[in-house]
């Protein structure tokens, strides 16, 4: 380790505190400090290469450094950085909110910009309930989610967000939710099961929900777990005969990474409410929309002593830099075809888990992949010690307990994929024994 490493490294352990992370174990870890990036690859200090193996956290589209995004940004700052929204409009969010009203399925049409995934669903979470409340839905005050949901860290999000370790210790904070019984794969007898409880419980407590939030095909957090889009298809049409909003929680799964540029893409039925983050920007700059129906704008219209306003904003809401990376990340979609480029690569990454040795379970929809390890031993944090090992190899993957996640930017090319694959099989064997 050189001097500048250590001397971050020791920084790093006095100031900052990271997320999800316990901070003792922490500071007993091996510094990886990054300092560039180049395309799928990222460099620390001591001049390591690593492939990006889940794309900075799922947000990386098209690779680091891109000209066409960075140009966008540096024509942006020759503008304005950043203005307002409140009383105000701004030139690229506008353009942007035009944009994705293009490419989300009719009737998403109103957008409403906020800063992260969190946010995304969280006024989600508003729109939906003051949408029914403004409707004389006055008994609709609750929300309906699937088990092991994830939808952000802000205290609604959590609320519908269903996974023990990540939220437990809050519950005195939150509302409660209906909680739906997810499958942990795609099995028919599974989801069969599901739907049955499903109906029960719409048959229970469906006058109580406002909205159904759910992360459409992929359960990313809950360690990748899968439904078909037919199971979807059968809850979301359940929920919408009982008079449930439908909010499709696409931080994740948006942007090309199940294979289409929404999962919602593949389904029959389409959401009231769209959420959208994590991609956006191409994994540049922190920005996040909702976006909703037309129907469901109309609800907030009347004068202004009806007091039919969503009080809700955010001070970077639309942030014209943002948007224009935003923008230049959607024309490189287009002009890369991009979605249909994508069937190699999911071949590819079909490949690299088949290639990983002591796998209970491979997880695969698009881009997203997750595979479960055997841990007979049931060793603590397995997944965590195979994924520390891979850096070894020259690459970064994360866990979900035991499931070791690979999700590589869409960018990223087959074979780029496939050394991905050998770089994690190299570290199960290394953590064997």
């Amino acid at each position: 380790m050189n001097s500048r490493t250590r001397a971050l490294a020791e920084s790093d352990h006095r100031y900052l505190w990271h997320p999800f992370t316990q901070q003792d174990e922490w500071t007993l870890q091996e510094p990886l400090v990054i300092e560039r990036a180049e395309g799928v690859y990222l460099v620390d200090t001591e001049g390591r290469r690593y492939l990006d193996g889940v794309a900075s956290l799922w947000t990386n589209v098209h690779g680091h450094r891109v000209p066409e995004i960075d140009a966008a940004i540096r024509q942006q700052l020759d503008q304005v950085a950043h203005t307002t929204l409140l009383g105000l409009m701004s030139v690229k969010s506008i353009e942007l909110a035009e944009r994705l009203a293009a490419i989300a399925p009719d009737p998403l049409t109103r957008v409403f910009f906020s800063d992260s995934g969190s946010t995304a669903t969280e006024v989600a979470l508003k729109i939906a309930f003051q949408c029914q409340q403004q409707r004389g839905n006055r008994t609709r005050t609750r929300f309906a989610a699937f088990q092991e949901a994830y939808h952000g860290d802000t205290l609604g999000s959590v609320s519908v967000g269903g996974i023990d370790l990540f939220h437990e210790i809050y519950r005195p904070l939150l509302f409660g939710a209906v909680r739906f019984p997810a499958p942990e794969r795609r099995d028919a007898n599974d989801e069969a099961r599901c739907l049955a409880e499903i109906d029960r419980l719409l048959a229970a407590h469906g006058d109580e929900l406002a909205a159904f939030i759910f992360e459409p095909l992929v359960q990313g957090a809950a360690g990748m777990r899968m439904h078909s889009p037919e199971f979807l298809d059968a809850v979301l049409e359940r929920c919408r005969r009982r008079g449930l909003l439908l909010v499709a929680d696409e931080v994740a799964t948006g942007f090309g990474r199940t294979g289409t540029m929404f999962a919602i893409d593949q389904i029959e039925t389409v959401p009231d409410v769209l959420c959208l983050a994590k991609g956006l920007s191409g994994g540049y700059l922190p920005i996040a929309a909702t976006l909703t129906t037309e129907a469901i704008f109309d609800s907030f219209r009347g004068p202004y002593e009806q007091h039919r306003t969503l009080f809700h904003g955010h001070t970077y809401t639309g942030n014209p830099l943002a948007c224009a990376a935003a923008l230049a990340s959607l024309d490189r979609f287009a002009d890369r075809h991009l979605i249909e480029s994508l069937p190699d690569k999911i071949e590819a990454l079909a490949s690299a888990l088949e290639m990983l040795p002591d796998v209970v379970e491979r997880r695969q929809t698009g881009l997203m992949a997750g595979a479960l390890l055997a841990n007979p031993r049931r060793e603590l944090r397995l997944g965590h010690r195979v994924c520390l090992a891979a850096r070894r190899h020259g690459a970064i993957v994360r866990p979900l307990g035991d499931v070791v996640v690979l999700m590589p930017p869409l960018a990223m090319s087959p074979d780029e994929i496939r050394l991905l694959g050998r770089a994690v099989a190299d570290a199960i064997v290394d953590c064997r024994g």
